[in-house]
């Protein structure tokens, strides 16, 4: 996501200034390093920086700065409104990607050699901890219960190859620390508590490290209140429906809007998902999964998402400052309105 940023601002002209997470402050310095010495190799200034503080006291003071002509913020929703208001107070301008609460609809015509692949990478992929990782998966009634047989035995797979995210045989890596580790138990206790049932996984693996069992539940209303909310895990919430109408209901029933996916083999369906009226989406894809398809595209969301567009398209004008120049080439001033001055 830094990339996405600082390269397109690059382009644009800008220099960039990276405040990373304070999870991950060494990665962010040998990614800045990579990045400076190959500047420096090809003769070039340097453009990017950063600074890590292990509190938000530097990070407040820099988005309060009127000399930042554009923030922008990649993380939760919480924090992304209250960076919003901050620069929206000193007229800055900010570009918000915030939390998604994404979903793939699986209707009764959907090719699930398709379908199984992309919700398992989907929602287990670097531990359920991405903004596009698929956090619901809207199935069909008709096919609902073959659907879970079939993921079930996926995860099965997957238990059994959590570990080292650098080995090479690695399907699921760890949680990034033991906070999150506690925000997925006590997502799935409140799933429990609002009558889910877990399907499979549900704890936390008995070994050393933050690692989880990838979990599926079910049997929740789609407006219960822990799946109106994002959980950075591996916990897939499974919700049945028995018509089109019903599923986008469901599909766009969130805060959020990142990025959305359906599988099917109907057109109408396809056009559906596609149209106005369709995925309130930022991103929609069809017969490809809520996660890696996006590159090239603008990517963001809408809703509590942001609005904010990052990478492809035209998302470059937000790295620009627009002006409009009118320059006159001849030796008359024509006025508006017809004004004639007598002078």
């Amino acid at each position: 996501m830094w990339a996405w940023n600082a390269f397109i601002a690059a382009v644009c002209g800008d220099i960039s200034i990276w405040k990373p997470s304070p999870k991950v402050p060494f990665s962010a310095i040998a990614a800045l390093k990579i990045c400076t010495e190959a500047l420096r190799a090809g003769g070039f200034p340097d453009i990017f920086f950063l600074f890590n503080d292990a509190g938000t006291e530097l990070a407040t003071r820099f988005v309060d700065d009127r000399r930042i002509g554009l923030i922008s913020f990649t993380g939760s929703t919480a924090v992304g409104r209250n960076v919003g208001q901050r620069v929206a107070q000193r007229m800055g301008r900010s570009l918000l990607e915030l939390g998604g609460n994404n979903a793939i609809i699986v209707d009764e015509s959907a090719e699930l050699k398709l379908a199984i692949p992309a919700i398992v990478f989907g929602a287990v992929g670097t531990a359920g901890q991405r903004c596009t990782s698929t956090r619901r998966l809207i199935v069909h009634r008709a096919i609902h219960d073959a659907v879970i047989d079939k993921l079930k035995a996926a995860y099965a797979q997957v238990e059994q190859r959590v570990g080292d995210p650098t080995a090479a045989g690695t399907l699921m890596g760890p949680l990034i620390d033991a906070a999150a580790v506690q925000r997925f138990e006590e997502a799935i206790a409140r799933a429990k508590a609002a009558g889910g049932k877990v399907a499979f996984g549900g704890g936390k693996l008995d070994r050393p490290g933050n690692y989880v069992r990838p979990t599926l539940i079910t049997g929740l209303a789609p407006d219960a209140e822990v799946i109106q909310h994002e959980t950075f895990a591996p916990i897939l919430y499974v919700l049945p429906f028995d018509s089109m109408q019903q599923a986008l209901a469901i599909q766009n029933g969130v805060p959020q809007g990142l990025s959305s996916a359906i599988f099917t083999q109907n057109l109408k369906h396809a056009e559906q998902f596609l149209c106005c009226a369709g995925s309130d989406c930022g991103i929609a894809n069809v017969n490809i999964g809520t996660s890696g398809a996006e590159i090239g595209g603008a990517f963001g969301g809408e809703k509590e998402t942001g609005g904010g567009r990052e990478s492809g398209s035209d998302a470059w004008k937000a790295y620009m400052r627009r002006q409009t120049n009118t320059i006159n080439y001849s030796d008359a001033l024509p006025l508006a309105q017809g004004i004639k001055f007598e002078f």
